[in-house]
């Protein structure tokens, strides 16, 4: 074995995410690529651009653990861990102190707080629906008609938000549908989607630990959805470099401690 390196997995349902860290836990490498249909085959070719990236192969692979929606098919995985657990532990490692996680995933929401130590304390996701969700902008998305990859800097261009009032996904399409017969402009309604996520956000506990460290893909692509929790909140928000990543960087620290078996 040339290198000694581990890696952690994070099978979303919208993404296949993989980071790479070393032995001294500095990450060397790192993907992100579409889940698909096929999650192993996207854990398999995640990895290796991983690799690749980290200029190694499978075979300088010391240990790895796996997370996320589909994490029992990744083929090469040593164990399994909670998606809470890898996302505070990734947070931790690039923010250690007392921290509340908001995490904005394709299906679900995650609040998790952890200590000074980096203990976990509590955690909250939402409920089984949309509301909020990467899924929930892309169905709207869908129903505008518009690129999700052009909402971000649509929203920005906004100077009358449009409220959008229903949290749900199918009620909020037929309200955008209103909004547009009666004249509503795509900045404001893609803006007040926006709006409506961090409400969600919000709605789902109380955030009294500073800072504040927002993850997933959702805070990726979207930085006006940070820009407005700040506005709502009031918090000290922080994102990390690559905040799509931090469930793999947790789990690619597991594995660098040994950590096998399921959780």
């Amino acid at each position: 074995m040339g290198k000694q390196l581990y890696v952690g997995v994070d099978v979303g349902s919208s993404f296949c995410k993989v980071a790479v860290v070393d032995a001294d836990r500095k990450p060397v490498g790192w993907s992100c690529r579409r889940s698909g249909t096929d999650f192993t085959q996207s854990a398999q070719l995640g990895a290796q651009a991983a690799l690749d990236r980290a200029q190694a192969t499978f075979d300088d692979v010391a240990n790895c653990i796996s997370t996320g929606y589909g994490r029992s098919n990744v083929a090469f995985t040593k164990g399994t861990k909670s998606e809470i657990g890898c996302h505070a532990k990734g947070a931790y490692f690039l923010f250690p102190m007392a921290i509340t996680i908001i995490d904005i995933g394709g299906q679900d929401n995650k609040v998790i707080v952890v200590n000074e130590k980096g203990e976990r304390q509590k955690f909250m996701m939402n409920r089984k629906c949309a509301a909020g969700t990467g899924a929930f902008i892309e169905e709207q998305s869908l129903r505008l008609r518009v690129d999700i990859s052009e909402f971000d800097g649509l929203a920005r261009q906004s100077t009358t938000p449009v409220e959008i009032a229903s949290f749900c996904s199918v009620y909020a399409g037929t309200e955008l549908l209103e909004k547009l017969r009666n004249g509503a402009k795509v900045p404001d309604i893609v803006r007040g989607i926006f709006v409506s996520v961090a409400k969600r956000i919000l709605a789902m506990a109380s955030l009294s630990t500073d800072p504040i460290v927002m993850t997933g893909g959702v805070v990726e692509h979207n930085p006006l959805v940070v820009d407005l929790m700040r506005e709502l909140s009031g918090g000290d928000i922080r994102v990390p470099q690559h905040p799509q990543l931090m469930g793999a960087l947790g789990a690619a620290l597991y594995a660098q401690e040994g950590a096998t078996g399921m959780e």
